[in-house]
């Protein structure tokens, strides 16, 4: 499903997808075309692509292509998820303790929404932290 999304192919063209968009939240899933836990998120993202474009918009980067943010943003999982608003890396508090990405895939297409819907209320208000309406603190049962 990454095909179907606008791919980011250097540092340049990241930098310049951030400080392009003025007015939606720019979501930018790093990882690998390859990986499966990628696929299974690039296909939530290509099915919620069209109900979100009034307020945000979807890019994929391989990490492998472009390892430039790499170090930056610590991107050493899998897949890894990103929400930036006006230039600005927007945090999300999903309960996981790390609030600057989404290190998982999620499947469910209503979750996902909101959660991006989430990061632009808050970002439009210009908070930097913003609550998930879901806690993924129990996600993992053991």
């Amino acid at each position: 499903m990454a095909a179907f999304l606008p791919k980011l192919v250097s540092g340049w063209h990241v930098d310049q997808a951030i400080l392009a968009e003025e007015s939606r939240v720019v979501v930018i899933r790093f990882g690998h075309d390859y990986n499966d836990e990628c696929m299974v998120h690039d296909e939530t993202l290509f099915g919620i692509a069209e109900k979100i474009k009034n307020f945000a918009v979807i890019y994929t980067c391989d990490i492998t292509q472009v390892p430039d943010f790499t170090k930056m943003y610590e991107l050493y999982d899998e897949c890894t998820t990103m929400f930036f608003y006006r230039n600005k890396h927007i945090m999300v508090d999903l309960g996981t303790g790390n609030n600057n990405k989404i290190n998982w895939a999620i499947e469910n297409k209503q979750e996902l929404i909101d959660i991006i819907e989430t990061v632009y209320r808050g970002a439009a208000k210009g908070r930097g932290l913003v609550v998930s309406p879901k806690d993924y603190s129990t996600r993992l049962k053991y």
